[in-house]
């Protein structure tokens, strides 16, 4: 089998720095995806969304190794969110007005049918995965910076990209909120947090 490959060291995408904004240039990727609404601390449909995305993305690595001879670490949690009032994220910090799409990244030889098979395969073990889908994000242009903290502490280091840097550079908001889990909410100090924080941007002109 051929050596494990961590594609949050291969995609340069994925690397970010604390207190600094960069523009990157994010590929095509896939994911496995499952859309909801609310605050994600209190929203059943949040958990359960989790939930129904870790089987899928651990079955399709087995898989991979069994079918492709590739193994890879399984991705990091990401979301997509957005609201109707983009102060919901940065000065009001609305959750209860937020949509989302939770996300796993996965490889490009990950193919659908591999994917329904995961997806019956999860089904027979009483898995519920009713709503995860898999589909390619082409965010291409993007601000990015690492955040260290608490999730609540993000609204200043996102007012400063959105007011400050991406204007500065003669760049518009385009596209979906980006938010990439480095570290597991579930355990550790919330102080020392890892996410990066992306906003796809595009020209002015």
């Amino acid at each position: 089998m051929s050596a494990k490959v961590d594609f949050k060291k291969e995609i340069e995408a994925y690397g970010a720095r604390k207190g600094r904004f960069d523009l990157v240039e994010v590929p095509p990727l896939q994911y496995l995806m499952i859309d909801g609404h609310g605050d994600p601390n209190t929203s059943p449909a949040f958990t359960t969304a989790v939930e129904a995305l870790y089987p899928l993305a651990y079955r399709l690595k087995f898989a991979s190794r069994r079918e492709h001879d590739r193994d890879y670490t399984v991705m990091p949690l990401e979301g997509l969110w957005w609201a109707d009032d983009q102060a919901s994220f940065t000065s009001s910090r609305d959750k209860s007005a937020w949509h989302w799409t939770l996300m796993i990244m996965q490889p490009e030889w990950i193919d659908h049918g591999m994917f329904a098979d995961a997806v019956e395969e999860a089904s027979a073990k009483n898995r519920d995965v009713r709503g995860v889908r898999l589909e390619t994000l082409d965010e291409g242009l993007s601000a990015q910076t690492l955040h260290v903290g608490t999730y609540d502490e993000e609204a200043p280091v996102l007012a400063k990209m959105h007011d400050e840097f991406i204007p500065a550079h003669g760049m518009r908001l385009t596209g979906t909120h980006h938010e990439i889990y480095f570290s597991d909410p579930r355990r550790g100090d919330p102080a020392k947090r890892r996410t990066l924080l992306r906003q796809p941007v595009r020209p002015i002109s």
